[in-house]
């Protein structure tokens, strides 16, 4: 990709840079700066997906703070989820001492989060209508409605101009918790002037409006008045509305609710002492006591929705959790969304639990699941209050910025189309414009490697699981300029019978031999000749193309 260089910043201009988040769905984070100074909008991750085997998670490319750590004045959270407060520690670990700024919910997250690390945090609580000052950025709150609770808007003005920043939301009117997203202080902000919009994409391709959570409750109770025998919900760990709803369903029918995965409750404990989840008292029992109820007396709240192959869920599907077993009779319930990219590895669970005789419902056959972000009505709803300048759609697959834009567009308000992660966009006199490109790569969280990989590892990797391995050992007498025995051939994933490389071995020896009667004895030449033989008989005689690995060993 070409990088355009952007031209350095003026003090009559603020300056904002995507460095994840805009033309994926993850990784969320963006960069404002003014006078020097830096202010971030969240920090999240990505989640590895089929084509990134061995990948844990994607951070955002932090290359553009590095040498700038000391100008960033805080990071402010729009919200909890881990495609935006993820990154956080890898960040933090850079720089302890950075403020960050979030809701009580997000925070208690973050907080629970950067334990792991052995960092502390510098930890600023603000609620919705609260205002902040972070330098020369004054900071505005407004409450925003998400499938995770406290999530917040973030008004950011400086004398260069005003940004505001939707985080994910949706316009639910009747949300358990009961709050809403702030039409009327979204209005007031309106009045302040908006010269920049940062827009959720998520469902801009979705016509009309997303229904309320509490519809799926009609749903849920006739699934379960239909179970006979024990229930298992599979949904995101930090949806606390969604576990509301199983729990409140479970106690009308009379159900114990277990929390199962350690992301699951752990979430849930923290929301119940926050009080941002309701328990019915002697509800709620522990894994090691269910073999006191019956089936149809036990409902499990796990993770693995997204068939994760460690969470609760798929383990469960492969018949490999050591506790828990389902059987005819049973049923599952996947009461999530679908995150692109995952939709292989959920239907091999679906398949796996309907060979098992259960029932399995998700949202393609039953209204179990409705999404936390706005569709194309409710987007334009909030065109119309805040009435910015520009528009920057973020927070999508650039389908879904392409479809934001046009959204815009019918409101009548510019907006930034072409802009993706790395783009520089600046803000001067009430017009945003994109100025320039900086280098924006896929930083890989590897066990404790961190950007330690990159594209042609994953590449090897993908080689190594879908055409496989194989070793090719040659001993040499370096003296006498001969091999000392057949080679010896090793082979992974490539082929059952090892009888069908008899044939190339000849091969070997007669092109090895070809190369040391001109008296080359160098084991890098020698390992070439070994890999390109191999290589061609492997693609012409199997059509495959492995990882093939030459091991030559001189005697001297």
């Amino acid at each position: 990709m070409f990088i355009k260089i952007p031209p350095k910043l003026k003090p009559d201009t603020m300056r904002l840079v995507p460095l994840g988040g805009l033309g994926e769905v993850g990784r969320n984070m963006m960069t404002l700066e003014y006078k020097g100074k830096i202010l971030v909008l969240d920090c999240g991750v990505l989640f590895p997906r089929d084509e990134e085997p061995g990948v844990d998670l994607i951070l955002p490319d932090f290359s553009y703070l590095v040498d700038r750590l000391h100008n960033i004045e805080a990071v402010v959270i729009s919200h909890g989820h881990e495609d935006h407060i993820g990154a956080l520690p890898y960040l933090l670990e850079m720089r302890d001492d950075i403020p960050i700024i979030g809701s009580q919910f997000s925070l208690a997250l973050i907080k629970n989060k950067l334990k792991q690390f052995n960092l502390k945090g510098n930890l600023k609580v603000v609620k919705e209508k609260q205002t902040y000052k972070a330098g020369d950025f004054s900071l505005e709150f407004i409450s925003a409605n998400h499938s995770i609770p406290d999530a917040l808007c973030i008004y950011a003005k400086t004398s260069a101009g005003s940004v505001l920043f939707t985080g994910d939301i949706k316009l639910d009117q009747t949300p358990l918790d009961k709050r809403i997203t702030d039409i009327n202080h979204l209005a007031e902000i309106s009045k302040k002037g908006v010269d920049l919009f940062l827009v959720d994409s998520t469902n801009a391709e979705v016509p009309g409006t997303i229904p309320t959570e509490s519809s799926i409750a009609p749903s849920l109770d006739l699934i379960f008045h239909k179970a006979k025998g024990k229930i298992v919900v599979a949904s995101f760990a930090s949806h606390v509305h969604r576990v509301q709803q199983i729990i409140d369903t479970a106690r009308d029918y009379g159900r114990k609710v277990c929390l199962v995965g350690f992301s699951m409750i752990k979430t849930m404990n923290l929301a119940a002492e926050l009080g941002y989840l309701k328990i019915p008292k002697n509800t709620i029992v522990e894994l090691n006591a269910l073999d006191k109820f019956p089936d149809d007396k036990i409902v499990l709240m796990c993770t693995g929705s997204q068939g994760e192959p460690m969470a609760a869920l798929s383990r469960i599907s492969r018949g490999d959790h050591t506790k828990i077993k389902v059987k005819k009779n049973d049923t599952i319930i996947f009461a999530s969304s679908l995150i692109p990219g995952n939709e292989k590895s959920i239907s091999q669970v679906i398949n796996d639990l309907t060979l098992l005789g259960v029932d399995v419902f998700h949202s393609k056959n039953a209204n179990v699941h409705v999404s936390g972000h706005a569709a194309q009505t409710e987007l334009l709803y909030l065109y119309n209050t805040v009435r910015p300048k520009n528009v920057l759609p973020v927070h999508g697959e650039p389908r879904h910025l392409a479809a934001n834009s046009r959204l815009a567009g019918k409101a009548g308000i510019r907006s930034i189309s072409s802009a993706l992660n790395g783009a520089v966009i600046d803000l001067k006199n009430g017009y945003a414009k994109k100025t320039g490109q900086i280098k924006n790569d896929y930083i890989y969280v590897d066990g404790r490697a961190v950007g330690e990989i990159d594209e042609a590892d994953l590449q090897t990797r993908k080689i190594l699981a879908s055409e496989g391995f194989i070793t090719c050992s040659v001993v040499i007498d370096a003296k006498n300029k001969i091999i000392v025995a057949d080679p010896e051939i090793t082979v992974k994933g490539v082929a059952e019978d090892l009888s069908v490389f008899d044939e190339v071995k000849k091969s070997l020896i007669k092109e090895i031999n070809s190369v040391l009667s001109q008296n080359v004895l160098e084991t890098s030449k020698l390992s070439k000749v070994v890999r390109r033989t191999l290589g061609s008989f492997i693609f012409h005689k199997l059509k495959r193309s492995p990882v093939i690995v030459p091991i030559v060993n001189l005697i001297k």
